[in-house]
């Protein structure tokens, strides 16, 4: 089938294009290179520079008339979104529901829509977060991440637009960008380590995240094609790791001797989450496959090769 893959010159998003190739998809490339980088969009893709805020994705859409459209462009800086809401609700927001008419309008079957598991339920009642928890946003990032579910789930109601969203955990890989900081630990800590410099890390190094390796979660965008309609799933490996055990994994595989040195923790930043995905497991029949251990390893040698 014919998709476009909207911020697929990304981390994850270009993953998820190399994933659909692979298995004989049609695949057009939608994203503005605010943060993307050409390179990473695959030479069988084809690409389309634009920005979902500007009129032209209404054209866009009408020309390219996909059958389905996995969106991951965003603005996903949390401290950027605490700094700049209107900015983070222009991008995330606003474009979200440009995408989503502009899908209507041009006869799109399904829209798969990333969202982000590991914002939305704020610091969770309970752990592994269920999809069922409470949607507490603690940062303006996550909240425009709820509204663009809740305009998912609307649109499918008004218009009859079919979907599927998935809630990601904290996503790391090859590809993941090694020069920031925000949601991309894994990669700034390697480089730094790599490098001889040393990484800081934000709070006591206690927090912990429910981590996920790319090719896992793109595995599921190709499962979401034809499998769990009007449906919403989590995403995860449903295991804690704190930033400290992280820290000393990282240092082990690349021999980094010096201790971690600590500075406040930054504002809307959730403590401690992991995702219960059994929902994904039982609907989309999707499993992770990588461990930690060995997806640490294959990040780490990518940034080596690309220092």
């Amino acid at each position: 089938m014919r998709v476009l893959a909207t911020g697929s010159a990304g981390f994850i998003g270009s993953h998820v294009a190399d994933t659909l190739l692979a298995a004989d998809h049609e695949v057009v490339v939608v994203d503005n290179l605010a943060t993307g980088r050409r390179e990473n969009v695959p030479s069988r893709a084809r690409f389309i520079e634009l920005d979902l805020s500007e009129e032209g994705i209404g054209q866009a859409m009408s020309e390219v008339r996909p059958d389905v459209v996995i969106h991951h462009a965003a603005q996903a800086d949390v401290t950027l979104s605490v700094a700049d809401p209107v900015r983070d609700t222009r991008v995330n927001v606003l474009g979200t529901i440009a995408l989503f008419h502009a899908a209507v309008q041009s006869g799109v079957r399904k829209v798969i829509f990333a969202s982000s598991g590991g914002a939305i339920y704020g610091e969770p009642e309970y752990t592994p977060c269920t999809e069922d928890h409470p949607i507490h946003p603690i940062s303006p990032y996550a909240a425009a991440k709820a509204a663009g579910e809740v305009y998912m789930q609307t649109f499918g109601r008004v218009y009859g637009l079919d979907y599927t969203i998935l809630r990601y955990p904290n996503v790391y890989g090859p590809r993941q960008h090694p020069y920031t900081e925000e949601g991309q630990v894994i990669a700034l800590f390697a480089r730094l380590m790599l490098e001889s410099r040393q990484p800081t890390i934000f709070g006591d190094g206690e927090q912990g995240r429910d981590f996920l390796y790319v090719t896992d979660i793109a595995a599921a965008s190709l499962l979401a094609l034809d499998h769990g309609s009007q449906g919403t799933f989590n995403l995860g490996s449903g295991e804690l790791t704190t930033v400290n055990d992280l820290y000393r994994r990282i240092a082990d595989l690349t021999g980094y001797k010096q201790p971690a040195t600590y500075a406040p923790a930054r504002p809307g930043e959730i403590f401690r989450i992991t995702l219960d995905a059994a929902r994904a497991r039982a609907e989309l029949g999707w499993q992770p496959r990588m461990s930690l251990q060995d997806g640490l390893a294959q990040t780490i040698d990518w940034v080596r090769a690309n220092l």
